[in-house]
């Protein structure tokens, strides 16, 4: 063959391997895949960057904030609670505390996911003395207790929260405390957090983002009171320890002089009265912030 003859087949070999490469490309990202780096090149907060995978029986949306399952199933049905009270100055003693309370919040949340038919796995349980990390944040914490949705971990500083609460020696308080804790977990598992999370992060504002923090904490304040309500038989609540929750409740809530982009726990009263709501209720169905009027959630 002469030079011009090999030159022509040679760019027609050429063409046809550019043109094969072309349409594998374009396949390969109809089918979803993609060379270049995802949009929004900062990375979300660690609570929503790493939340568990969707499942199909999980309500999504605003149904799961405002019609969920949950609401549906009733007051809590535990198995007897009873609750050693702890020595508050004896980190083990707190310790064994805690997990007796963390196992009756297993057992009552495990039963009422089952009777909404949703998937429920118990959180994971921290209970630190000596300073870490987790993927949410170092401990210990200003809060002394926090939930990580990343990797589904309830934390507890045994003699953090001690301090903080100021040496407080009746355990209900610190029941409490966990039983809040936990209720990220519920919030969590039965698909809320997550369109919370979404429907949070589209606020420009602090305020507007403030606005849907507090319905989210006064719900796990309700939840925390519908947990303890339902486990009095066994783990009685006396006068004395009613109080102490519903004041601590009052006492962890926003500063009435506080300014308003720091106001994302309700109000002494509102957070009292959700609180107080979920003792007497003793049911998620009494714990829907979500379609609350607005005054109830400041």
């Amino acid at each position: 063959m002469d030079v011009g003859q090999g030159r022509r087949r040679t760019a027609l070999f050429a063409a046809l391997a550019a043109a094969s490469v072309a349409l594998f490309v374009l396949l390969w990202t109809a089918a979803g895949g993609s060379s270049a780096p995802a949009p929004g090149g900062g990375s979300s907060a660690p609570d929503e960057a790493a939340a568990p995978g969707a499942d199909s029986r999980v309500p999504a949306g605003r149904e799961a904030l405002v019609d969920n399952p949950l609401y549906d199933t009733g007051r809590l049905a535990p198995l007897p609670c009873p609750v050693p009270d702890p020595d508050v100055e004896d980190p083990a003693s707190m310790e064994r505390f805690l997990d007796t309370v963390a196992d009756c919040l297993d057992q009552a949340w495990s039963t009422q996911f089952a009777q909404a038919g949703l998937p429920y796995d118990p959180p994971s349980r921290v209970f630190w003395t000596e300073p870490g990390s987790s993927p949410c944040r170092d401990y210990p914490s200003e809060a002394g207790a926090f939930y990580c949705r990343t990797n589904q971990s309830v934390y507890i500083g045994t003699e953090d929260v001690v301090r903080k609460w100021q040496g407080e020696t009746n355990g209900a308080v610190y029941a409490s405390l966990l039983a809040h804790e936990y209720a990220h977990h519920v919030q969590g598992e039965s698909g809320l957090l997550e369109y919370y999370h979404e429907r949070r992060g589209r606020e420009s504002g602090r305020r507007a983002q403030n606005a849907w923090t507090r319905r989210s904490e006064l719900q796990a304040n309700c939840l925390a009171g519908a947990f303890l309500g339902s486990v009095a038989v066994s783990y009685p609540l006396e006068e004395r320890d009613t109080a102490a929750v519903l004041e601590d409740a009052e006492a962890t809530a926003d500063r009435p002089d506080g300014p308003e982009e720091d106001r994302t726990h309700g109000s002494q009263a509102n957070s009292r009265a959700w609180t107080e709501r979920g003792l007497e209720g003793q049911s998620p169905g009494s714990c829907n912030t979500w379609t609350a009027e607005p005054a109830l959630v400041q």
